[in-house]
């Protein structure tokens, strides 16, 4: 779905004129006010909810499908690191999932969270 997001945002209007960094001020509606950069900032919001979803299935399935013989201490290296990238993102999604809705919010329901001229901080 994220991705059929991504993708259809680019026919709609004008298509996303942010590039692949997205960077260009996002905050205001001046560069893109169409809803084709909408579309591609909730398709990342999007794709960050099923990489969440994902890296909880995999420490749940780690930590509670093992056999009984094999303990922490025997797992090979793989499932470690895979355990280690989870638990890193874990860790990171939900705040980056938190900035993208105040960007969103910030584009459609004229909060200002980055936007300096209503009081907000760009570098929040």
């Amino acid at each position: 779905p994220s991705l059929l997001l991504l993708l259809s945002s680019s026919l709609i209007s004008d298509g996303v004129g942010a590039g692949w960094t997205i960077y260009p001020p996002l905050s205001s509606l001046i560069g893109q006010n169409g809803p084709s950069m909408d579309l591609a900032i909730f398709s990342l919001h999007l794709a960050g909810a099923s990489s969440l979803a994902a890296s909880v299935n995999f420490l749940v399935t780690m930590f509670q499908a093992r056999s009984p013989d094999m303990t922490l201490e025997r797992m090979p290296l793989f499932p470690w690191s895979i355990a280690i990238t989870t638990l890193l993102l874990v860790l990171a999604l939900p705040v980056l999932a938190g900035a993208i809705t105040m960007l969103l919010t910030d584009r459609n329901f004229n909060t200002s969270f980055f936007a300096p001229d209503g009081g907000g901080d760009m570098m929040l």
